[in-house]
């Protein structure tokens, strides 16, 4: 690699993971030598880009665009100069599409040309005097050029300012600022880069006689409350993932109707337009959660009549934002998209008030192909799995039983949340489970499923989260073996309170978001699902208290599904055998096998080698359970629609049904 890639994948980096500069697939970087250009491809993420992401092209045909005779129609002209781009390239068979902005980086003479929307320079480009304040703040060096529709027609404008500023000035700009669009800084190193940058929003933020720092807000009381039967109101038939943000830049732009219309009415500009649509809802009736509902049900379904698809964002009065999007990680973009646009609208009351695009322009960006195929690539994919969109808790998931299978799961595209005592271990799975870098996610939440308060939390960071739930997996669990002489009774009530009392938790508040979702979507299937074990199935020598809680969780397994089947809320149990490869049996100082040796559970036994070889040796099958085997269990209760109360034995036929 020439050095200066590794330099413009840097800077790209640099500027890429910073989300007051660039969101999503937005903003564009390259280098040129005399021959060739390197430039960001369409749709790729600045802040992970590696060599391959940029698209090379030839200088001598960039430069004979210009001189070609394109149509007049907007349509048929976009097309013929995205056809003139792609016949640039070096490469054809690399497959990337060049930005529609190739043509204007060809235009400075400098090495290394860094575009981004940096909302601090949008809160002036998007304000009523962004040319006079440019002027006043920048003077004369900065290049300011007033909208234009993206594309060809923008590049033949700031082609003749550059030309004129040339003349004047014996050089290019380095800085050329576009209303309701952006910035380009153009250098010949990064470190110049980095320095024009820095200076620019040294400038800006000292324009303001106290700087609007942006913080992050819980959301109001209202918006978790209502979640559940907003995503089932704005799914269709694919499942949204929907989620709540909030922060003192959406507050400041949501206090009344008249706000919401004075500010956010109208985007600011085209990335805006492209992640987050053109129009969002506001929502005011807070007086109880019916009333909010039924104000978004009905606006969402003439939002729909009128424009033909559903609405990505729901504001609520003083209460925070809802999102919507088709997989997690297009969510998460777009609630950075609402903090920045909101955060644009608050900067540009510092410089005369805030103006939006026209209808015109925002017409033509709606229009355009190539913001289109920019959104299709950066958050595009292919359906993923058999829980695509499945929003799924699994308590006691940070490791044995359940990280298999949140691990599994997630697989199918399921979003998962990891719920576990253990914080520190919790965290890192789920890191674990996103660094696969698919669309769906999984997150961590804190919960001892022994104590209401803390599973009622779960589910309510559930909701917030990813909009709803669907599989509620009841899997946390404690073992302590020992006989009657040796259980005292505190151990005896703590494992009840996990496995008997947990799983009542766990249905207790599952069971009121997923009957929300169903009044919303009748024909919508969920499932309550307790991991049980082979010791509910047949009593367990000198393991009663967990043969207990576990006989126990499967008579509330079937009195669950008496009563939440009209729900459509199904209610099994899956009752797996020994899993001897988990923490639970071979923690070499409180695993099973410790403890079994100990209490003598195993006659002869004098390592734990021989307890395992009999336990194994019990087993038609020659070996214990696994996650694997659990999750296809799981797969199965979940995907069919006609069974429930059911104990499911997978113990590879060392428990079988009579």
């Amino acid at each position: 690699m020439k050095p200066e890639i590794q330099e413009l994948v840097d800077v790209s980096r640099y500027y890429g993971q910073k989300k007051e500069f660039v969101i999503a697939g937005g903003g564009n970087t390259s280098f040129k030598d005399e021959n060739h250009l390197w430039i960001k491809a369409s749709g790729i993420n600045l802040g992970n880009i590696t060599e391959n992401g940029f698209c090379v092209l030839d200088r001598q045909k960039l430069n004979d665009i210009p001189k070609q005779q394109f149509s007049t129609d907007s349509v048929t002209r976009e097309e013929q100069v995205k056809n003139a781009l792609l016949n640039a390239r070096v490469n054809p068979d690399s497959g990337l599409r060049p930005s529609v902005e190739t043509s204007l980086h060809n235009l400075f003479s400098y090495s290394f040309v860094v575009h981004t929307h940096m909302t601090l320079v949008n809160g002036l480009m998007c304000s009523n005097l962004a040319e006079e304040k440019t002027r006043e703040l920048f003077g004369e060096k900065v290049l300011y050029v007033p909208y234009s529709d993206p594309g060809f027609v923008l590049f033949t404008l700031i082609a003749e300012k550059i030309r004129i500023y040339n003349k004047k000035f014996g050089h290019d700009p380095q800085i050329v600022l576009i209303q309701n669009h952006g910035i380009f800084v153009a250098a010949n190193s990064i470190d110049e880069i980095k320095g024009i940058y820095a200076g620019v929003e040294s400038k800006l933020k000292s324009a303001f006689p106290v700087f609007p720092v942006n913080q992050e807000l819980p959301v109001g009381e209202m918006i978790p409350q209502v979640l559940p039967a907003i995503r089932m109101l704005l799914s269709g038939e694919k499942l949204k993932v929907v989620a709540a943000v909030n922060s003192s830049a959406i507050m400041a732009n949501i206090g009344s109707t008249e706000q919401f219309s004075e500010t956010l009415a109208r985007p600011f500009n085209p990335d805006q337009m492209v992640y987050a649509l053109s129009e969002y809802l506001f929502l005011e009736k807070t007086g109880s959660v019916e009333e909010l509902i039924t104000e978004a049900k009905e606006k969402t379904a003439e939002f729909v009549a009128r424009r033909g698809v559903s609405p990505k964002i729901l504001f609520v009065k003083n209460e925070g934002a809802m999102v919507a999007e088709d997989s997690a990680v297009a969510v998460e973009y777009l609630k950075d998209m609402v903090n920045d646009f909101c955060q644009i609208s608050r900067f540009t009351h510092n410089f005369g008030g805030p103006h939006p695009m026209t209808a015109e322009q925002v017409a033509f960006i709606e229009n355009w192909e190539v913001e289109n195929y920019r959104k299709k690539v950066s958050l595009g994919g292919k359906p993923q799995g058999r829980l695509e969109n499945r929003v799924v808790v699994i308590t006691g998931a940070a490791q044995g039983f359940g990280a298999g299978i949140a691990e599994i799961l997630h697989g199918e595209g399921a979003n998962i949340v990891v719920a576990d005592i253990n914080e520190e271990k919790g965290k890192e799975f789920a890191l674990q489970i996103n660094a696969a870098g698919t669309k769906n996610k999984a997150c961590f939440v804190k919960a001892n499923v022994s104590e209401a308060a803390s599973v009622e939390n779960l589910v309510k960071e559930t909701v917030l989260n990813f909009g709803g739930l669907d599989v509620m997996i009841s899997n946390a669990g404690i073992l302590r073996a020992g006989s009657l002489d040796e259980m005292d009774q505190s151990t005896f009530e703590l494992m009840t309170k996990v496995n008997y009392t947990g799983y009542f938790l766990c249905a207790k508040y599952a069971q009121k978001v997923m009957k929300l979702q169903q009044k919303y979507r009748h024909g919508f299937y969920m499932d309550i699902i307790q991991i049980n074990s082979k010791s509910g199935l047949k009593g367990s020598n000198k393991n009663f208290a967990y043969a207990g809680g576990k006989f126990g969780g499967i008579g509330l397994t079937q009195s669950f599904a008496l009563e939440l089947m009209p729900f459509n809320i199904k209610v099994n149990s899956i009752c797996p055998g020994n899993f001897f490869d988990g923490p639970l049996w071979s923690d070499p100082e409180n695993g099973l096998f410790v403890q079994y040796l100990k209490a003598g559970k195993v006659p002869g036994a004098k390592t734990i080698a021989d307890v395992k070889a009999f336990y194994e040796a019990q087993v038609p099958a020659g070996r214990g359970c696994t996650a694997n085997d659990v999750a296809k269990a799981i797969l199965y209760v979940i995907e069919q629609q006609y069974e429930t109360g059911q104990a499911v034995p997978v113990t590879g036929g060392q428990n079988m049904l009579k």
